[in-house]
């Protein structure tokens, strides 16, 4: 039931998607309590995969790389060298504390809905530099305009109620010349409509769009033993299934929604006017 439930949120009305979504993360940030699972996103494989090997982490970051991978490449049009970011949707800190120990930003902040998440951030990244983690929602960003060299957002929007009201904000609090990154999945009859969203927004002009649906799904298959295990360790029985599916596991509804293209997944990149 709560897996067709996660399902229909992708196209539930804005205000019981919002409610429901803010519910979900806060359960699962209070239910995984091990210090070692800091990212939530699908992954990527590259589509030359013998070029994976490319990107050169410590060992530490090893069992994310295809994690890490994502983040790699939805950021990769922006500067992120000495920049002032914004994560929106940080979650668990991991892909904010990646680019604050990789990219060597000036600043990066993570910022999430869920007060449970922002705790967990805080305590588990406090040793990493310029690094710091807010409570707060998306679309009414506790920043002033022109705040950002870069905006980052990954695997986060599917979660708002009123997503062009978000867009407008990123829009507000970048910098003139910055860059808003963006990654999302949504149904087949509605990326068109959320392409038309980012479309209208004339703040900004798009620079990048790449279909990775089939990158993001092969990185679930590579991914599908080590996400089980973490399940069975960390997560309560009578919620293991459900989390296994959220997870997107290998023949899953969100899995196999992936594999037949009835959920694509987007990544676009936009540079502030």
């Amino acid at each position: 039931m709560l897996t067709r439930i996660l399902i229909f949120l992708c196209g539930a009305s804005p205000a019981l998607r919002r409610m429901l979504w803010r519910w979900w993360y806060g359960k699962l940030a209070r239910e995984i309590a091990t210090g070692s699972w800091t990212f939530m996103n699908y992954g990527f494989i590259p589509p030359d995969s013998a070029r994976q090997n490319d990107l050169q982490l410590k060992p530490e970051d090893e069992p994310d790389r295809l994690c890490i991978q994502l983040y790699e490449r939805v950021a990769s049009p922006a500067p992120l060298a000495g920049a002032n970011v914004l994560e929106v949707g940080s979650g668990r800190g991991g892909g904010s504390s990646y680019f604050a120990r990789y990219h060597h930003s000036a600043n990066v902040t993570g910022i999430d809905y869920s007060p449970d998440a922002i705790a967990f951030s805080r305590q588990r990244h406090q040793a990493v530099p310029n690094l710091q983690f807010a409570n707060g929602d998306a679309e009414k960003l506790p920043f002033a305009d022109a705040s950002f060299d870069v905006v980052v957002n990954v695997e986060s929007s599917h979660c708002y109620g009123n997503v062009e009201k978000f867009f407008g904000e990123v829009a507000r609090v970048l910098r003139p010349g910055g860059y808003f990154v963006f990654a999302d999945l949504r149904q087949t009859t509605e990326m068109e409509e959320l392409k038309a969203m980012l479309a209208a927004e004339s703040r900004w002009q798009k620079i990048e769009e790449e279909d990775i649906t089939a990158r993001v799904a092969a990185a679930l298959e590579a991914d599908d033993a080590r996400k089980r295990k973490m399940i069975s360790q960390h997560i309560s029985p009578r919620l293991q299934p459900v989390f296994e599916q959220f997870a997107g596991v290998e023949g899953g509804q969100i899995f196999q929604a992936l594999k037949k293209r009835d959920l694509l997944y987007f990544r676009f990149a936009f540079q502030r006017r």
